[in-house]
């Protein structure tokens, strides 16, 4: 932790409803005075701080209502300059795609102190909704996380572990199982897509490569995980 004082925390919300945020998250957000937050953390964590000052910086895929990075990064510093209890509340673990590096640089380069509790990503809550145990003895030794779109907005799938959980796909299912296909996962391997892991209308679907695209209907237009390989094999007698 920077040796500064601490001004800034940041806190994973976790995945979905509000009672999946940690102990320590929860105690750190009623202490705030303002509370930068993501727009898929749930607004019932709000009654946790009501005399704080609350912004929405949240990011929308492919939307125009979104905050841009810059801008947060501005924005935690300016807030950090006036207020000594500031909260960046992250969706899922701040780590975890959550653009964390960028937003520590630009508070540490402004001197500001900060600590970052953890949260429970998206995944996690995907394989706890389908009770599909990421790792499996003998077999699945392996986890990747990736998310399905780039930087530049190309779609990538890979074959790097035993099992490979895709962050952002709720939009190219089709898309990404011909991607699957062409990086060498075998037409049969299981596939499970969870969309919006954590709350109350969380789906899922269990397929296969050959079949991923029939999971778009379901899931499309909502934050989706895919997860292919040995995570997503059913458990011994389960449907």
């Amino acid at each position: 932790m920077d040796t500064a004082e601490v001004r800034v925390v940041f806190i994973g919300a976790g995945p979905g409803s509000a009672d999946l945020i940690t102990v320590r998250g929860l105690n750190r957000l009623r202490a705030a005075e303002v509370v930068l937050a993501d727009a898929l953390t749930d607004p019932a964590l709000r009654a946790e701080a009501l005399e704080a000052e609350w912004i929405d910086v949240g990011k929308r895929g492919f939307s125009s209502e979104s905050t841009g990075q810059t801008r947060i990064n501005a924005l935690l510093v300016e807030c950090a300059q006036r207020s000594a209890r500031v909260v960046r509340l992250k969706g899922g673990d701040p780590s975890v795609f959550g653009r964390l590096e960028e937003e520590l640089e630009a508070l540490h380069a402004a001197g500001i102190g900060c600590e970052v509790v953890p949260g429970v990503t998206s995944a996690l809550a995907a394989a706890a909704v389908s009770q599909q145990p990421l790792t499996r003895r003998g077999v699945g030794r392996s986890v990747a996380f990736s998310t399905a779109m780039t930087q530049t907005g190309d779609l990538e799938a890979r074959r790097s572990a035993d099992t490979e959980v895709f962050y952002m796909a709720g939009r190219q299912l089709p898309s990404l199982a011909e991607r699957l296909a062409e990086v060498g996962w075998p037409e049969g391997t299981p596939v499970v897509v969870i969309s919006r892991a954590g709350w109350p209308d969380e789906r899922f679907s269990r397929h296969t490569v050959a079949t991923l695209a029939e999971a778009d209907p379901l899931h499309r237009g909502r934050p989706t995980l895919v997860t292919v390989g040995a995570g997503a094999r059913p458990v011994a007698h389960q449907p």
